[in-house]
């Protein structure tokens, strides 16, 4: 079986649309699934739009992307896990390819996304150069849809809880160690509201800020509100 977890904080707008994603891509595929919508915080209608979607929810009030993405893999019952991002939309030729790659032999892997609606000029500039070099040196693809085995989830020890970002990075570090990761040419689609609600400068200060402070910077909410004052960007 195939575990989806999802974390999400506020996501009626995107979440319905993440669950059936994932629902058609499988059911394509013939492959057994779950969905485990990891509720965190909400107070909009996310829970329920999930629900209605045939999801799992679990309600938690973490404020912490790596404790919500843990606590969706507790009830899960697959033996390869998929973290989806509940902007993001998967399809069955993404989740055929990680599955090939991981029952061939590979830990794990990301795959890279494609943005969804308008983005500022210097976004479309930067993303085909960030694509190939990642592409080129198997870097972190983005956490917005990762896979791995449980076996190596666990080898890795989760989703590092001592970050409030950026953990997808570690926990991408911690599954090279154990093995073969891999970046199927399958792309997903995700949402754009991060470059429309952000400008090049908040991009590049927050790059010196993870530059200067290292981890030191992303043990607290604080000077984080890029991934925490959500609404600004939802409302993009």
């Amino acid at each position: 079986m195939i575990s989806f977890i999802v974390p999400a904080h506020n996501e009626e707008a995107w979440v319905g649309r993440c669950i059936s994603a994932i629902h058609s891509g499988t059911e394509f595929l013939g492959e057994p699934h779950e969905i485990i919508v990891v509720d965190d915080a909400s107070t909009d209608a996310t829970a329920s739009i999930a629900q209605q979607q045939g999801a799992q929810v679990v309600r938690v009030e973490h404020r912490q992307i790596s404790a919500t993405r843990n606590a969706g893999v507790r009830p899960a019952h697959g033996d390869i896990l998929f973290f989806v991002d509940a902007d993001t939309l998967v399809n069955a030729a993404a989740i055929q390819s990680a599955l090939c790659s991981v029952r061939a032999g590979a830990v794990g892997g990301g795959c890279l996304p494609r943005f969804e609606g308008w983005l500022p000029w210097w976004w479309r500039l930067s993303l085909p150069v960030m694509e190939r070099l990642c592409r080129w040196s198997n870097a972190f693809p983005s956490g917005a849809c990762l896979f791995c085995t449980r076996g190596a989830f666990q080898t890795a020890g989760g989703f590092d809880e001592n970050y409030y970002a950026m953990e997808d990075c570690v926990f991408v570090r911690a599954l090279k160690r154990q093995g073969r990761f891999v970046i199927p040419a399958e792309t997903v689609v995700t949402s754009g509201r991060k470059p429309r609600a952000y400008s090049f400068m908040s991009y590049s200060k927050l790059f010196l800020r993870v530059t200067f402070l290292g981890s030191r910077g992303l043990r607290s909410r604080r000077g984080l509100e890029f991934w925490y004052e959500s609404e600004r960007e939802k409302a993009k």
